[in-house]
């Protein structure tokens, strides 16, 4: 009798989480869209605070292999798995819903912005909040990259894969897709040399549990992700004739050499080219918008690109202000009048910028949603995770040395700002302050540096 008072008593089972309704869904992505600062991977990091830690909706590791296979993908990588989770939970509907909202925040902020920008020249404040924000950035995406890290960096091969994509691109300048593909060439050999080295980079970093999920590690495929070529086919006829809808239409309307059908035409070209976030092809952008279009001024790029760090969403919205400010601005388009003739213009360039991202997901997500169990498949884009840590941290390094040493208020190193970043570093990791507040107290700061100064 002694034994059974002194046994430990059974743990109470896990209760049921309850079904997520695509109403409920939409009101999180939504306010996901509303919050999504930090760059990709402060996105990335708040979906996994909310849907894998919080919610529960999904698995750390189901979460991770989307992640893997967004991260191949040219484009917003962070929409991308929102639109990915989105349709895992709640089919197609639920995909559009999940990455349409994730950037209409953004879109109608950033075209608010450039309004203001337009009709009423500079604002002042704006560039003091500026100031503030850019060290919280810095801090932001040192911190994803080290969250990212610790669940993708298991042993010393995934280390020296990130370690090697560090140097690539930091010190030889080499182009993403190449260290995408030669990681994934690394995965695949290795899938068959040491199969366990492999396992333990993207998905099978997924050691850290929350409690069972909605999508578990073990929930089978549900009906429509399960993969069919007829079905991959038919989603790739459907996104090209869409895009060759609007295309038509515009080409009809404005004729191919209209500056609505150039943006359509370009636009399309550089939404394949952004590979590695928003940073790799902004200067393809820059090339084609500044240079040879003559749609907008560098000083006008250099500001939007500054706006679209203020707003929500991904970085590449920028490219909604590239539109508005060429809209406005065009004279062929003057009929509509500036602030319409802006409007259409930033959303055909908004529209061709991410048509192909829900087509890489609606198209592919079901194979890879298939390959969950196949270490050949799934090694590849454990050292592809691998080798994006060390770009994110190219990144951030990219970012502070924007920051600290090219401030206009400041000769040399900026010190305010490297204390700033700190600061927002401990706020982050050490005392675990919510992203969005971090940002909100940052701005004001940057206000109260420009007003003081």
């Amino acid at each position: 009798m002694r034994a059974l008072h002194d046994a430990e008593p059974t743990p109470p089972l896990e209760s049921p989480l309850a079904p997520v309704s695509l109403r409920q869904a939409f009101w999180y992505w939504l306010k996901l869209g509303l919050i999504s600062f930090g760059g990709p991977a402060g996105q990335i990091a708040i979906m996994h605070h909310d849907l894998v830690e919080e919610k529960r909706w999904i698995s750390e590791k189901r979460f991770l292999h989307a992640l893997n296979y967004c991260m191949v993908l040219p484009g917003p990588e962070a929409q991308q798995l929102a639109t990915y989770i989105g349709w895992l939970m709640h089919r197609t509907w639920g995909g559009v819903i999940a990455g349409v909202l994730f950037v209409l925040p953004s879109f109608f902020m950033l075209v608010l912005l450039a309004w203001v920008y337009m009709a009423y020249g500079h604002v002042p404040t704006v560039a003091g909040a500026l100031y503030g924000i850019k060290p919280a950035v810095v801090a932001i995406v040192l911190f994803a990259a080290y969250r990212i890290g610790t669940r993708a960096l298991k042993n010393r091969v995934m280390w020296a894969i990130s370690a090697l994509a560090f140097v690539a691109i930091f010190l030889f300048k080499l182009p993403f897709p190449l260290i995408v593909l030669t990681a994934a060439g690394l995965g695949f050999i290795g899938a068959r040399l040491a199969p366990n080295h492999f396992t333990v980079g993207g998905h099978g970093a997924a050691n850290q549990h929350f409690g069972r999920a909605l999508i578990d590690d073990e929930t089978p495929t549900p009906a429509h992700a399960r993969f069919s070529w007829q079905g991959m086919a038919r989603i790739a006829l459907t996104g090209g004739m869409l895009w060759l809808l609007v295309m038509a239409g515009l080409w009809w309307q404005y004729g191919w050499q209209g500056t609505l059908t150039q943006m359509g035409w370009f636009f399309s070209k550089a939404a394949l080219l952004t590979f590695g976030g928003a940073y790799a092809v902004l200067p393809y952008v820059y090339q084609g918008a500044v240079d040879h279009y003559h749609w907008l001024s560098a000083a006008q790029m250099m500001d939007g690109l500054a706006l679209g760090e203020t707003t929500p969403g991904p970085l590449i919205m920028v490219v909604t202000f590239v539109g508005f400010v060429g809209g406005w601005l065009n004279q062929a388009l003057a009929a509509h009048g500036p602030l319409l003739a802006g409007f259409l213009a930033a959303t055909v360039v908004t529209f061709f910028t991410f048509l192909p991202s829900f087509v890489f997901i609606f198209s592919g997500a079901p194979l890879i949603e298939n390959t969950r169990d196949n270490v050949r498949l799934t090694a590849p884009l454990s050292a592809i995770t691998a080798a994006v840590v060390g770009v994110i941290l190219n990144l951030a390094l990219f970012f502070a040395c924007h920051v600290f040493l090219q401030s206009p208020w400041f000769a040399g190193l900026d010190w305010l700002a490297i204390g700033l970043a700190v600061v927002a570093w401990l706020a982050l990791a050490r005392f675990k302050i919510n992203v969005i507040a971090v940002i909100a107290a940052y701005a004001v700061v940057g206000m109260l540096v420009q007003w003081l100064r």
